[in-house]
């Protein structure tokens, strides 16, 4: 239990707003008690318990002492001690704005026992899928393949994506949390093998089923954010996943110097997963079904929403045409063009973009209130062209200003474009159509990858990747006038099927 008291005088205006029922980063049910001694419960907020008790006595001149004693249990488990400072030092005063770092509406308990639970499945999720990314240059010098190797081992480890299709038929049918509690453990010991490969054809097998483990990890930790996240806070809870995603993958370029060890070291990260087991143990328990999925919907069909699925469906494509290129081809780009070592590779990545995660909290915030579509543009367009910048030039200190740049930027589309797949699809077809999703996705990253490859033997590979940003620009064209704004609108008013317990035609397009 944490006890938050604080006294302090005060005039009318200010006694006012310490009598009111707070609604920022938890929603009180009305006041119980005379009025100078009030009580506060819970009406929502991410708490096991909760209560703030006022008192009030006259002071001199007119004004009064107050003297507010809050009393709370957080319900977000592991993730507490990261809140926990930021909640005490908003309860002890009265109730006004949401802050900053709060869900611009507040969330419920089972809402927040939920995204503190994906948080730690997100983690796990950021790991296994930055792995191959961040070592396969290394593991290629240990095999002795060049670059055109590295972009087709790339473009086969995404076959990986028709296992998460069917993951996610069955978690349609069968539920969320089975098929999230597998995907990680499984996932895990998948990426493990990878340290016993002898060589890079048995590598990218092992990473085709780790990745498409992952991968449907990710679609179902978004989906679940989607279903259980008041309307007012589904980017906010993308944004917030997406965080400690790239906690997990930070954790991958902290070790990353380890591969100087020994032409073998990288295998060592290979290893390492083997330790999340335990935090899937302990997430188990907490982890709820999504109320959504629980609670009775129609069994839709994908007629009537074709033009959704094709809207973002080509729009994966477009961006992972020119984005897994940039990602996955950067550690050979730094060694490569610029000289970078294993070391000099982490500082560069975690000094330019660890930046991008303000750009992700922020825009997580202005999708919520600003809406998607404008942030989701100025996030692509702006991130793409600082992006392609970093391949096309020859400085130094450009290289690094245009990559910290574009990662704060393109760190808002993120959250503002993550959620619209589970936003505009039924419950029964939600995890089915955002595979689909990230199949064409796939497809773009493979074409991508095969493109890039090829125009380095050509030119070289900094121009190879900086051509493939014709795709992003074909999305911000298609942002504003062919996407819907879904910002606070609940799902049953974006699939009307799932509201009238009924098939329907439910297109908004």
């Amino acid at each position: 239990m944490t006890t938050v008291e604080v006294t302090t005088a005060v005039d009318d205006e200010e006694l006012a707003a310490f009598l009111a029922p707070r609604d920022d980063v938890v929603r009180e049910a009305p006041p119980t008690g005379p009025p100078d001694d009030l009580r506060f419960g819970l009406d929502a907020g991410p708490f096991r318990r909760y209560e703030r008790r006022v008192r009030v006595r006259a002071a001199a001149d007119g004004r009064h002492e107050v003297t507010q004693t809050t009393e709370f249990v957080l319900g977000i488990g592991f993730w507490s001690f990261l809140f926990l400072p930021l909640i005490r030092r908003a309860t002890r005063r009265p109730g006004g704005a949401s802050p900053w770092w709060a869900p611009p509406q507040v969330l419920d308990a089972q809402a927040g026992a939920s995204l503190a639970s994906l948080a730690s499945l997100s983690l796990i999720g950021g790991y296994l899928g930055t792995l191959i990314t961040q070592t396969l240059t290394y593991a290629a010098d240990e095999f002795d393949v060049g670059e055109r190797a590295q972009s087709d081992t790339f473009a086969a480890v995404r076959i990986g994506v028709f296992l998460a299709m069917a993951v996610a038929a069955w978690a349609d049918r069968n539920g969320r949390r089975r098929a999230l509690l597998w995907c990680a453990g499984a996932g895990i010991v998948a990426t493990s093998l990878g340290a016993l490969a002898p060589n890079m054809v048995v590598l990218g097998g092992t990473q085709l089923v780790a990745r498409g483990l992952s991968t449907a990890l990710a679609l179902l930790i978004v989906v679940v954010v989607a279903e259980e996240m008041p309307a007012g806070s589904r980017a906010y809870g993308v944004s917030l996943l997406t965080m400690t995603a790239g906690l997990g993958a930070g954790n991958v370029l902290w070790l990353l110097p380890l591969v100087e060890l020994d032409e073998r070291a990288w295998r060592i990260l290979y290893i390492v997963p083997l330790l999340f087991l335990p935090l899937v143990r302990i997430t188990a328990p907490l982890l709820p079904e999504s109320r959504r999925f629980v609670r009775r919907h129609a069994t839709a069909r994908f007629a009537g929403h074709g033009g959704r699925l094709a809207l973002l469906a080509g729009s994966a494509l477009a961006l992972a045409a020119f984005s897994s290129p940039a990602s996955q081809l950067q550690n050979e780009y730094l060694r490569e063009d610029f000289g970078f070592s294993a070391a000099q590779i982490t500082a560069f990545t975690i000094l330019t973009i660890t930046p991008g995660g303000l750009g992700i909290v922020l825009g997580g915030r202005l999708a919520d209130v600003r809406g998607k579509r404008l942030i989701g543009g100025i996030g692509v367009a702006g991130g793409t062209i600082f992006t392609a910048l970093m391949y096309l030039t020859d400085s130094p200190p450009l290289l690094w200003a245009a990559s910290a740049v574009g990662s704060i930027i393109g760190g808002l589309a993120v959250p503002a474009l993550s959620v619209y797949g589970p936003e505009l699809f039924p419950t029964s077809l939600r995890t089915k159509a955002n595979v689909a999703i990230t199949a064409l996705g796939v497809s773009g990253s493979v074409v991508g990858l095969l493109i890039a490859g090829r125009l380095a033997e050509r030119w070289s590979l900094g121009p190879g990747v900086a051509a493939l940003a014709v795709g992003p620009a074909i999305v911000v064209l298609l942002l504003l006038p062919r996407y819907p704004e879904t910002a606070h609108r609940e799902l049953e008013e974006l699939n009307p099927e799932d509201a009238l317990g009924m098939p329907g035609a439910g297109g908004i397009l």
